[in-house]
């Protein structure tokens, strides 16, 4: 099998961004592909796949808030979890939220629920940013 991975590393190939993570690109029949030969547009991917991927990124987003937002760990879990959902995004545009931050760092959790309303983020996910700004108000 140890061969057959390295073949198959050589023969298909794959394209990474400068970070290192492997990144979709077009095969040479202009499939999107990602990482080694895998046509995501035909094969896509299984749930246990999808759900690998869910559980990295929610790992990724913690630690990028962990690390970026001060007062993250001295959140509660509820409020926690609505600053990585909001991760998804990126943290460069959570870290936008200033007002937002500040709120929360003075504790005002009721104001940082109404910064996160007031932004051009809640008028594109809608349902999303209402859902996530009460959690963030009432924890």
């Amino acid at each position: 099998m140890t061969d057959l991975i390295k073949q198959l590393q050589i023969d298909e190939g794959s394209r990474k961004n400068t970070h290192g993570n492997h990144i979709p690109y077009k095969d040479t029949v202009g499939k999107t592909t990602l990482g080694y030969g895998r046509n995501i547009e035909d094969i896509g991917i299984s749930e246990d796949e999808a759900m690998y991927l869910l559980r990295n990124d929610i790992a990724r987003c913690r630690y990028e808030c962990e690390i970026h937002i001060p007062i993250f760990k001295a959140l509660n879990e509820v409020r926690q979890n609505v600053l990585i959902n909001m991760c998804f995004m990126g943290i460069g545009k959570v870290l936008e939220f200033k007002k937002m931050l500040t709120a929360l760092e003075a504790g005002d959790f009721k104001q940082a629920s109404k910064e996160m309303l007031d932004s051009l983020w809640a008028k594109q996910v809608k349902d999303r940013a209402y859902r996530l700004a009460r959690k963030m108000e009432h924890g």
